[in-house]
């Protein structure tokens, strides 16, 4: 019964086409690693939780000794100014105080730390009581009494301080042990996670080897028999894939068309045969004549075009459910559009960070992801008015002129922010840098080159300027700054806010 189950498996996946293969085997890779993560992120947090519950004890201790300090500075202000603002900073530090006090121990108890958090807290109580009586013999201005009072709490004060230092030191001692053997739980989680997903890459490649294998395999058997074709020699042998995918629809297709050529050059043979016994009849001979010149016809099959034909579908076979290709046209498309529709009107914030957007996604399709672009938004101005085609032809510049030729990885970004009702975009690169001279030519449009190479889309830095002083009204629309040549350049353009 099992094994029945595991051939009809089997025979769906054979049947399956490659789209669903490739499809079935990303998303179980997927899968398996997001639950791995969720695994790791679960006991990751466990144990962080753990280690920061760690010291609060200690952070609970410290708090303490804080807050019986204000209680004593408290008491002392009110002993030396007997104002109504002392006595009431009293009584909310003895109300903080006894807070605190609500979480210390009371219960009986074996364990040392728990028994001296219980003697604190009586000696506490013991404390309060005595600050109280301080405070309510000035009040009577008992002076003796008062005095006597607050002596002794001066003593209790000291004492307790002294057993919250003990207790915090044996806590912290405690604690470190604890902290120690969360670190290296910690680290034996590191430890295991790594490995589990260093075994799941060597899986995943696994299985990418074998399913790239058990694709490119017959259409390497499929290509030598195209090129044993293409030579004249029609007697090849496709195995069956024993599939029903587009590679196995092929396959069987290519050896119904080798079957079919060998069909014709056998019929062509046996109708010259033909014609050459029945030369004596011209009726005869002329339809034979005629068949044949249909024939030849059928059977004059290019084989270089077969060939061909057969590698531009292997390719395309190979390449099916090509989503990014799509994303990458669509890219191209939303950016050419809005060049040919925006030229000449006003766009929005929102419209030119879209199209630097989709200008270094055609990049890093063309040169292999090596643009790193990040943007930080204000949202709130992503609707003010700007001339169109300001941004592209600044970023376009940071990449020609600034990382493109670097030894050093490039980063670009781009930073759009509010400030004393102005919207600034701020474009920086870690690139190549500029002179003081330099950015002085560019500004006062001296720099004429800059930005008109073949390779650029013809807007060039002083027509940005000129068409932002234009549209403002102002002159200081533009700011370059670069600390020198590999420093990296900054441009930042400045614009009322207008919606």
């Amino acid at each position: 019964m099992k094994r029945q189950k595991t051939k009809a498996l089997e025979t769906r996946w054979n049947n399956a086409s490659m789209q669903m293969k490739l499809t079935i085997s990303f998303t179980f890779t997927l899968v398996i690693i997001l639950v791995m993560n969720i695994f790791m992120y679960m006991n990751v947090n466990t144990l962080t939780a753990r280690v920061e519950a760690v010291y609060a004890s200690n952070v609970n201790l410290n708090e303490l000794s804080e807050a019986l300090a204000k209680v004593q500075e408290a008491t002392k202000n009110y002993l030396d100014t007997k104002s109504s603002d002392a006595l009431n900073a009293y009584y909310r530090a003895d109300q903080d105080y006894r807070n605190l006090l609500s979480d210390l121990n009371t219960g009986t108890t074996n364990n040392q730390l728990e028994i001296m958090e219980k003697n604190i807290r009586a000696q506490s109580e013991t404390y309060l009581e005595t600050v109280y009586e301080t405070i309510q013999a000035k009040r009577g201005r008992n002076v003796e009494k008062y005095k006597t009072h607050y002596d002794d709490a001066t003593v209790i004060y000291q004492d307790i301080q002294n057993c919250i230092y003990s207790l915090n030191n044996e806590q912290f001692k405690s604690n470190s042990m604890t902290y120690t053997l969360l670190l290296s739980s910690l680290r034996y989680m590191e430890v295991i996670s790594t490995i589990i997903l260093i075994s799941i890459g060597c899986i995943n490649l696994i299985m990418i080897f074998m399913l790239t294998r058990s694709m490119t395999k017959p259409l390497m058997k499929l290509s030598i028999a195209a090129n044993e074709v293409a030579a004249g020699n029609f007697d090849v042998e496709i195995t069956d894939t024993g599939t029903s995918d587009e590679i196995g629809v092929v396959s069987k297709a290519f050896q119904k068309m080798v079957a079919s050529i060998q069909t014709y050059i056998l019929e062509i043979r046996n109708s010259m045969e033909r014609e050459s016994e029945l030369k004596q009849k011209e009726l005869t001979m002329t339809n034979r004549m005629r068949e044949a010149e249909l024939m030849t016809l059928q059977a004059q099959i290019n084989p270089h075009f077969l060939f061909n034909t057969l590698n531009a579908g292997a390719q395309l076979a190979m390449m099916e459910g090509a989503d990014k290709t799509t994303e990458f046209i669509e890219n191209m498309a939303d950016f050419f559009r809005y060049n040919i529709k925006k030229m000449n009107q006003d766009a929005t914030i929102e419209e030119e960070v879209r199209l630097v957007d989709n200008y270094i996604y055609i990049l890093n399709v063309r040169f292999t992801g090596e643009i790193h672009y990040s943007k930080d938004v204000d949202e709130s101005i992503l609707d003010v008015k700007i001339p169109s085609m300001i941004l592209q032809p600044i970023v376009e510049n940071a990449v020609n002129y600034g990382i493109r030729n670097i030894d050093w990885e490039g980063h670009i970004e781009l930073n759009v922010y509010c400030k004393d009702g102005f919207a600034y975009i701020s474009i920086w690169d870690n690139g190549a840098g500029m002179t003081q001279e330099k950015i002085y030519q560019i500004l006062h449009g001296e720099l004429k080159q800059v930005d008109l190479k073949s390779n650029s889309n013809g807007i060039g830095m002083g027509n940005v300027i000129e068409r932002l002083k234009l549209y403002t009204g102002r002159e200081d629309v533009m700011e370059i700054k670069s600390e020198g040549l590999g420093k990296g350049t900054e441009f930042i353009i400045k614009v009322p806010i207008h919606r």
